[in-house]
């Protein structure tokens, strides 16, 4: 009778998944910590544009941010890399900075691997260049011959620098890549970036090991691209003469010196194989990590050449790309023709499955406090006694981060009762500001063309901050409605070994 009540309830959960466009549904899990990158090129989206995005699984603080475009003097520098606190040891040091930096989107967090804040893993700048961060775990010999105390720039100072100084996808590809081959990158074991424009996208590949290797190949108008993790395959002896891939000048040689490729076997170079993790690969853990990916590229190919950007806030609201561990999703369009203040990405700040993907423009002047930096989950916020005085007010304030993990802790205790409802509620939500964009859009158009810029900024701002508000006050009234009917229904699950 037991095993027939579970499959009963097994059926009705993937009925409610299949009739609400989910590829699957998991129960509650262990998070993963595992990000997932999604690329589609223009052949393939509904409207023509290049579609890319990210599930970003850090556990720290996450906020908002519209950093500003910037000029700095000619001795201007910045500090990179990591410090003596972080997984793998590194060395803060300076590089120089642009003369002028772009202006750009983004997702801010407070730590991650012991790397000093504030990290990023990109967005979108006023080029309409947009980058995203997924890990990719580098061979053990890799990861044990880092030196001690690593040099170069991390996985989020390569993220930054592109959002400042790019103009095209294979622009960042060359920055990220000549600062690695002159400075060296500071590894936590291993990574991989996207970055897209409106023709391309790339992927790059950035290794442990304190030898400065990197990889990167081009993703083209028919390309659809799924990361979890970041892993480049085979490619070309030679690269660096190839419009399609790129590379430090040693990626092949440095592994024919450590006896891990022989070109005299007649094999094809295959990155993969030569240095990524060949740990536990036969193991279920890693072959749920290539079902997750072929899953994700499934989802998508189905709805190829019609890929929306609703179809891939769908992917990532689904288990396992959104877990305990994930604390926010990013999507953007990139559009070709449009000014730079109608550059938008949508945001899900917190775990996507219980968040709303909000639209943030690049021309707004700020964003709500609410979605700024608060101390919640901060490293060493505990341990201050009191705030500066120019903190006080913002910490008073709600923090959409937290208001959206809170409701994804109460969705995910009774996720069978409480899940399916709040999905609904969300997607009808979603679906009606995607349908509104091209209002707002031509508002700000006619503006824009009046030449009244001050105007533009002003309604995108009042537009942007309206619309995050709202959404971040149904997800509170939602989880106060939650919390009330857990204690009703289920009672509050108390810490292991609290005093009774």
């Amino acid at each position: 009778m037991l095993t027939i009540f579970l499959n009963l309830r097994m059926l009705l959960l993937i009925a409610f998944t299949a009739c609400s466009g989910l590829l699957f549904a998991y129960p509650r899990q262990t998070p993963t910590e595992h990000c997932t990158g999604v690329y589609v090129g223009k052949n393939l989206s509904a409207s023509g544009n290049v579609l890319i995005g990210q599930c970003g699984d850090e556990s720290s603080s996450h906020w908002i941010e519209v950093v500003p475009r910037c000029e700095h003097g000619p001795d201007a520098v910045f500090e990179v890399g990591a410090g003596a606190e972080a997984r793998f040891s590194g060395k803060r040091t300076s590089i120089p900075q642009a003369e002028v930096t772009n202006r750009y989107l983004t997702v801010r967090y407070s730590e991650y691997e012991g790397f000093e804040k504030p990290l990023e893993n990109g967005g979108v700048n006023e080029h309409q260049v947009a980058v995203i961060d997924v890990w990719a775990p580098s061979r053990d010999e890799l990861r044990e011959m880092t030196p001690r105390l690593q040099k170069g720039l991390s996985y989020s100072d390569e993220a930054r620098v592109a959002m400042e100084r790019a103009r095209t996808a294979r622009e960042a590809v060359q920055i990220i890549g000549s600062l690695i081959d002159r400075y060296g990158h500071s590894t936590y074991g291993g990574n991989t970036h996207i970055v897209a424009d409106t023709l391309e996208g790339w992927i790059i590949e950035e290794f442990a090991g304190g030898e400065k290797l990197w990889v990167a190949v081009r993703l083209g108008p028919d390309d659809i691209k799924v990361i979890r993790p970041g892993f480049i395959e085979q490619i070309p002896s030679d690269y660096k003469e190839n419009p399609n891939y790129d590379g430090s000048d040693n990626l092949i040689s440095f592994a024919v010196e450590k006896g891990w490729y022989d070109p005299a076997s007649g094999r094809a170079f295959n990155v993969s194989e030569v240095y990524e993790s060949d740990v536990d690969k036969d193991t279920p853990g890693h072959q749920a990590y290539d079902q997750d990916v072929a899953n994700g590229e499934r989802f998508l190919r189905e709805r190829a050449p019609e890929i929306t950007i609703g179809d891939i806030m769908s992917l990532f609201k689904q288990r396992p790309y959104s877990n305990r561990a994930t604390k926010y999703g990013q999507v953007t369009e990139l559009r070709a023709g449009l000014p730079r203040e109608l550059f938008r990405l949508w945001i899900a700040l917190g775990p996507p499955e219980t968040s709303i993907f909000l639209p943030f423009y690049l021309g707004v002047s700020n964003v709500p406090i609410q979605y700024r930096e608060h101390r919640y989950l901060t490293r060493g916020e505990s341990e201050r006694s009191s705030l500066p005085r120019e903190r006080q007010g913002q910490e008073t304030t709600d923090y959409a981060y937290r208001i959206f993990d809170r409701l994804y802790m109460l969705v995910d205790e009774h996720y069978e009762k409480f899940y399916p409802e709040v999905r609904e509620t969300f997607s009808a939500v979603e679906q009606k500001l995607l349908a509104e964009q091209d209002s707002v859009e031509q508002t700000a158009l006619i503006l824009l063309k009046a030449a009244r810029q001050d105007l533009a900024e002003n309604y995108l701002t009042d537009y942007t901050g309206t619309t995050a508000l709202k959404g971040l006050k149904m997800a509170d009234t939602i989880a106060r409605s939650l919390q009330a009917r857990t204690e009703a229904l289920f009672g509050i699950q108390e810490l292991p070994g609290a005093d009774k």
